[in-house]
């Protein structure tokens, strides 16, 4: 008999060794719906509430905060408690928004944090006692995570600027990614871990988180509000309800003397019931496994989706703008079109003037020649009675001859007369 208790142990501790297991109580998300069709619009293990609108439940997500109205709450907090030392805590969630919205998502491990906390944020809690990771756009960046561990001692709501009480922070650009954001919790008995889509946010070995605490998800937004979507929970850890049970079967086996035939049953009974119970956890881990593989083979295809749909989108715009830069220059080449369509009458104007202007050349032409024959038979005629006009108005010669030669007969005689007279004439002596 304490052969088969060793067996059992042995079995028990071999399948569970190096393994993590799911806790089914404190995840949602990681496969199938969120909320079954018989659950009646709650998540099974979750509480949910809201300070506005009631929470929207779909079947891959639920939303905290709307796109609009502003100035809302909404949580999502585990029925359960956490009671390892070392687990992970994986949150998977979203946040769209206009271009200055705003708004905090806040992942909380507290103890009694439905009845503490509730829908509240980290700068409106008051006095809590766990861990708070804020998720919000910090001191103007693009973003910010931080850190924060409260005893119960400290009133958050108090405090004008709680800056000074985080432990740890790293900038983290998250809203309008078009993508879930994975944040990761992890604790070991080493060290406490924050990763952000696969690296490190900071790591510390000077906290510990201790067990019994609720796992809860918190957003509030402003006027101008995010959008807060979480598309998964999922709490894993290194031990299972196998070691207790083993445990358990151990002390029952050495603690009080038994009928032998009736521990022999009994044993048989608890192999195959732990064989059994090993087997589905086996099947459930591989199926986990499967479904987080396939999440982020969906998460790596949704990204490179986005990426598409982005890049079509830009294109769509540019092709938006040369369709309307097209629609424009068409919309010129028609009036330029209509402009044209304007000089038909010039045109029937141009041929009329055409033809006018020919019929003056030919009227011309036809005038010019006329006055052309007409000046040329006048100067016919002209020339031809010239010299008859030229001899009946010149005076005639033989009286210019006649008065010439008589004029020269005069002066001679008279030049005779003269010297006769001289010589005829008498001397006169002194």
């Amino acid at each position: 008999m304490h052969f088969t208790s060793s067996l059992l142990a042995l079995l028990a501790a071999s399948a569970v060794e190096a393994q993590q297991f799911l806790i089914n109580e404190l995840s949602f998300g990681h496969s199938g719906r969120l909320s079954p069709p018989d659950a009646n619009g709650q998540i099974p293990g979750f509480s949910i509430a809201s300070s506005g609108r009631p929470l929207q439940i779909l079947s891959n997500k639920v939303i905290l905060t709307p796109i609009s109205p502003g100035n809302q709450r909404g949580s999502i907090w585990s029925k359960g408690t956490l009671d390892h030392d070392q687990w992970v805590a994986d949150v998977d969630f979203r946040a769209n928004g206009p271009e200055r919205g705003g708004g905090n998502l806040n992942i909380w491990l507290a103890k009694n944090g439905e009845a503490e906390i509730g829908s509240k944020s980290i700068y409106s809690v008051g006095k809590f006692e766990g861990l708070a990771l804020v998720i919000d756009a910090h001191g103007g960046t693009g973003g910010m995570l931080r850190a924060f561990l409260s005893d119960g001692t400290i009133d958050y709501s108090a405090k004008s600027s709680i800056d000074g009480l985080a432990f740890g922070h790293c900038p983290y650009s998250y809203r309008n990614l078009g993508r879930p954001s994975q944040i990761k919790l992890r604790q070991t008995y080493e060290t406490f871990k924050v990763e952000i889509d696969g690296r490190v946010c900071f790591e510390t070995d000077k906290v510990a988180i201790p067990a019994g605490y609720a796992l809860g998800v918190t957003a509030a937004t402003p006027d101008t509000p995010d959008s807060f979507e979480v598309f998964k929970v999922v709490v894993m850890s290194d031990k299972s309800k196998y070691e207790k049970f083993t445990q358990n079967a151990q002390e029952d086996a050495y603690s009080r003397p038994r009928d032998p035939l009736e521990d022999a049953e009994q044993q048989d009974r608890l192999a195959d019931e732990i064989v059994r119970d090993i087997i589905q956890e086996e099947n459930n881990f591989a199926v986990t496994e499967q479904l987080q593989a396939l999440q982020a083979s969906l998460e790596s295809t949704n990204h490179h989706v986005t990426s598409v749909y982005r890049s079509v989108s830009r294109l769509h715009q540019v092709d938006e703008q040369r369709h309307e830069e097209v629609i424009k220059l068409l919309n010129e080449i028609k009036g330029e079109f209509r402009k044209l369509d304007q000089l038909g009458p010039i045109d029937q104007r141009v041929k009329d003037l055409e033809r006018e202007v020919r019929g003056m050349r030919t009227d011309l032409t036809k005038k010019i020649q006329n006055n052309e024959r007409t000046v040329k038979d006048y100067l016919t005629d002209h020339h031809a009675s010239l010299s008859q006009a030229m001899l009946d108005r010149i005076p005639g010669h033989g009286k210019l001859i006649f008065i010439f030669i008589g004029t020269q007969v005069v002066l001679v005689v008279f030049y005779v007369f003269y010297k006769r007279r001289r010589a005829n004439s008498p001397k006169k002596f002194l």
